[in-house]
């Protein structure tokens, strides 16, 4: 539990602020202490509102979240301790706090073996939320107009590649929504009929142990030429008429 204290009862970030990002940088780090930092559910659900609205105060981050206001101002410390957010231009009595930089990157380092361990951590946490935000849709299918269900896609597909070209496809994903870069920022980029949208996406190699014996299921046991899983779409069904 964190300590009791008044709502966004700090104005300058702490001490030993890691070195800021750019305006229209990422944030970047191997850092395990920095990325474990991020491997909270409530900072991470701060983080998504402070990108999605620009600035919050603590106070906004509890209406969001349903935590105490006094939970909410410890966390955004913690995230400005650790170079993730900043405070933002103060309006009356109000203290709202912004993110640092344009998005968050944690990346593993071989050379600091531990950042394998806090990715990890980080990145369960973030497929749980996402898991959790996707079936939050699906629930709410019913209650959509069909323009937008029929807009809407899960995908997966199965394939051979090298390590330079999953390296290759994972920039690609990571780059897939720059076409809409700056409409979250400037609304008046936003084409009309247009609304909020969320793309969550995974590139990973299928987990092999060359020592390990051949079963039908290891890439070593498949048939040379037989044909992998080939893309699986799912368009979702609606249970009842969408809501024009």
């Amino acid at each position: 539990m964190p300590p009791s204290t008044p709502p966004d009862d700090v104005t300058h970030p702490p001490a030993q602020v890691p070195a800021p990002a750019q305006r229209d940088e990422a944030v970047t780090t191997s850092d395990p202490e920095r990325i474990r930092a991020l491997a909270h559910p409530l900072r991470l659900a701060i983080l998504d509102l402070l990108d999605d609205e620009g600035q919050a105060t603590a106070t906004r981050c509890a209406e969001v979240t349903g935590e105490s206001v006094a939970s909410c101002s410890f966390h955004l410390r913690m995230l400005a301790k650790y170079g993730f957010v900043e405070p933002a231009e103060r309006v009356g009595r109000e203290k709202p706090w912004k993110p640092v930089g344009t998005g968050r990157t944690s990346r593993y380092d071989p050379e600091q073996p531990e950042s394998l361990r806090a990715a990890g951590e980080l990145a369960r946490i973030v497929v749980d939320q996402e898991a959790a935000r996707v079936a939050q849709w699906i629930d709410s299918a019913p209650r959509q107009p069909h323009e937008w269900l029929l807009a809407s896609v899960m995908t997966k597909s199965s394939f051979w590649a090298t390590p330079e070209e999953l390296t290759e496809l994972s920039r690609e994903l990571q780059a897939i929504t720059d076409r809409f870069e700056g409409r979250w920022t400037h609304p008046e980029l936003r084409p009309e009929g247009s609304r909020p949208a969320r793309f969550f996406g995974v590139v990973n190699a299928d987990p092999f142990d060359p020592d390990a014996p051949a079963d039908a299921g290891s890439p070593a046991a498949r048939t040379p030429g037989a044909p992998a899983e080939g893309p699986v779409t799912v368009e979702l069904p609606t249970g009842e008429e969408p809501r024009a």
